[in-house]
């Protein structure tokens, strides 16, 4: 997935602290119910999911890591953004036809943080036999259908 660089300017939003993001995420990394991302702002690292202000998205920055790292609002930065965790793209084509072939498992699948989506993709990997790692992928969309972050 492609990473993003750009510059831009710590807001204030209500009480938070914002940063602008200057394109649209669905057009550039699919539509997702929610973007999680990981990257850098002015070298320090960040991950976490991006909010919308209306209809411009906005990714949040904490008070702590605020303090941590010396910015605060009104500060120009450089910043570098990429989805985070296993996405659509990058999975084993069975996965993969398998949640295409359901399309809400699918996108609840890519709005769940990478622990989740990783502990599926674990759980399915460790199948030793084929039938075995079939069965689990049928048992991995039914509980996405069904808007379960993981096995319990």
């Amino acid at each position: 997935m492609t990473e993003q660089h750009f510059e831009a300017t710590i807001a204030k939003l209500g009480s938070r602290a914002v940063l602008p993001i200057p394109f649209d995420p669905h057009a550039v990394w699919g539509q997702k119910r929610r973007h999680h991302v990981t990257g850098s702002i002015n070298g320090c690292a960040v991950r976490g999911a991006l909010d919308w202000n209306g209809s411009e998205p906005v990714f949040s920055l904490g008070p702590a890591w605020r303090r941590d790292t010396g910015l605060k609002v009104g500060d120009q930065v450089e910043v570098v953004l990429s989805p985070e965790g296993p996405q659509l793209a990058d999975l084993a084509p069975d996965i993969a036809a398998a949640l295409e072939g359901a399309p809400e498992a699918a996108a609840f699948f890519e709005a769940l943080a990478t622990f989740y989506r990783t502990g599926y993709l674990k759980w399915i990997e460790r199948a030793r036999r084929p039938e075995t790692r079939a069965a689990r992928i049928e048992e991995m969309v039914s509980l996405l259908k069904a808007g379960k972050r993981q096995r319990q």
